[in-house]
C-alpha cells in the first residue's frame, strides 16, 4: 500500500517524523493491521491552521500515487507537544471529502512517547537525541 503522510505545519520544525516513519516501516501502531508492503509516497503538511488545505494536499498525493492517507499523530494525538490540533476532526472530514469513501485514512501514526522524569532527557516524539 502506498501512503501519503499529512503532518501538522506548526510541529514540523520540532519533529522530523522519525516515529511516524518508524511505525510505518515496522507496521506498528496505526499500521499494524495493514496488509502487504507499505511505501511512503510523500509527506506534506496540513497547510497551517485551520487545516483547510489538507484536503487539497491529500488529493494531490492520490494523483501522485498514494492509495491511502495517514494523518500524523501530531495532528490527532498532539505529539510532540501534548496538544492535539483543535481542528483535527474537521480536518479529517475535509480529507475524507477530498479523497472519497474508498480511500483508507489512518487517523494517527504512532502512540505518544512515554514521559520521562526530566524533559531535557526525554527523547520526545522523534526518537533519541543525538549528542554533539
Amino acid at each position: 500500500m502506498k501512503i501519503g503522510l499529512i503532518r501538522c505545519m506548526q510541529t514540523e520544525e520540532m519533529c522530523p517524523a522519525t516515529r511516524c516513519l518508524d511505525a510505518m516501516r515496522r507496521k506498528k501502531a496505526a499500521f499494524a493491521g495493514a496488509s502487504g508492503d507499505l511505501e511512503l509516497v510523500g509527506v506534506t503538511t496540513c497547510g497551517g491552521c485551520p487545516g483547510k488545505k489538507a484536503g487539497l494536499r491529500a488529493a494531490m498525493m492520490l494523483r501522485r500515487g498514494a492509495e491511502a492517507i495517514a494523518l500524523a499523530s501530531c495532528i490527532t494525538k498532539g505529539t510532540p507537544i501534548d496538544y492535539a490540533c483543535p481542528f483535527a476532526a474537521r480536518l479529517a472530514q475535509v480529507v475524507r471529502a477530498a479523497v472519497g469513501e474508498d480511500v483508507p485514512i489512518f487517523d494517527y501514526t504512532h502512540a505518544p512517547a512515554k514521559k520521562k522524569a526530566s524533559p531535557a532527557a526525554a527523547p520526545g516524539c522523534c526518537g533519541p537525541r543525538l549528542e554533539a
